[in-house]
């Protein structure tokens, strides 16, 4: 049995409170309703139409399922707030209001979320998910790119060069390649390393090869940058320059190619001006026995 924390002591005694009196409460009803009706100024009937608003069997009962019981919020109405309150009027401690949520959503993909990058931030689960809606646009993969761009501008800014992933078109999403909860690999990928988190789309360069591209094996992102780039392929830069950051004096000229730099009488005309992969085309690995240059 996994050992509970503060936080989930807490959250099960509320819910052990709201199911002795929300069951009571839903017999004759609290008195959410008096206030909260479908014209009053904070409108949460939204929620009965969702997962939230079938907890504890429905109607009241399912507020007290995420508040608490609130007796003395209900009692006295605006003079005390609920015992979870997540605002704006009232806002409860972050670790008391994610603690309602986590109550319940606690498995899976929300399993590493103590220690993540957005808990390390204290960011709250609402400021991602709304529960009084039918339908929570983070949940929602069109609406989910608003959400995380909110926050990420320069990643925002990175999805709108020319090549790119293409999110904005949505074929795929943040999601499918970053777990918001948390993961056990860097910058909330899915997968424990970088090349492992591309080969769940990219199979076909994963290997193994005969002849393997000692980059390509080590880390993606040293040749791609994964949100979007001014050079074709998603490429940190152009070739030749980005093949010479590694292969200063391999068989070719070593300089940059141009005119200019090429040592008269030693420069082979066929790279002049010629990007590495108009003959290094399997770049990524080959499983040719003539292959070892990669050309084939």
């Amino acid at each position: 049995m996994v050992p509970m924390n503060k936080r989930s002591i807490q959250a099960v005694l509320v819910l052990c409170s709201a199911l002795l009196t929300g069951h009571l409460w839903a017999e004759d009803g609290p008195g959410c309703f008096d206030c909260h009706a479908d014209d009053a100024d904070s409108p949460v009937h939204a929620v009965f139409n969702s997962v939230h608003g079938k907890l504890m069997g429905g109607g009241a009962a399912a507020c007290t399922a995420c508040h608490g019981p609130s007796e003395a919020h209900d009692r006295r109405g605006r003079r005390n707030p609920p015992d979870v309150s997540f605002g704006p009027t009232w806002t409860s401690d972050l670790e008391v209001r994610n603690g309602a949520c986590q109550s319940c959503h606690e498995g899976d993909q929300q399993l590493l979320w103590m220690g993540s990058e957005h808990e390390q931030e204290n960011l709250a689960c609402t400021d991602c998910h709304s529960s009084h809606v039918q339908r929570d646009p983070a949940l929602e993969e069109t609406l989910a790119q608003q959400q995380c761009t909110g926050c990420h501008s320069q990643v925002k800014a990175q999805l709108q060069l020319p090549s790119r992933h293409p999110i904005a078109e949505g074929k795929t999403a943040c999601v499918d390649c970053h777990n918001p909860h948390g993961s056990a690999g860097e910058a909330s990928l899915h997968e424990t390393t970088v090349n492992d988190n591309c080969y769940s789309c990219h199979q076909d360069k994963r290997g193994p090869f005969l002849w393997e591209h000692e980059p390509v094996t080590e880390d993606c992102a040293l040749c791609h940058k994964p949100h979007g780039s001014v050079h074709d392929r998603l490429l940190t830069t152009r070739g030749p320059a980005l093949c010479q950051q590694c292969h200063s004096a391999a068989f070719h000229p070593s300089v940059p190619y141009g005119g200019e730099t090429l040592s008269t009488g030693s420069a082979s005309q066929n790279v002049l001006g010629k990007n590495c992969l108009n003959c290094h085309s399997q770049v990524h690995g080959s499983n040719h026995p003539s292959g070892a240059r990669l050309t084939r």
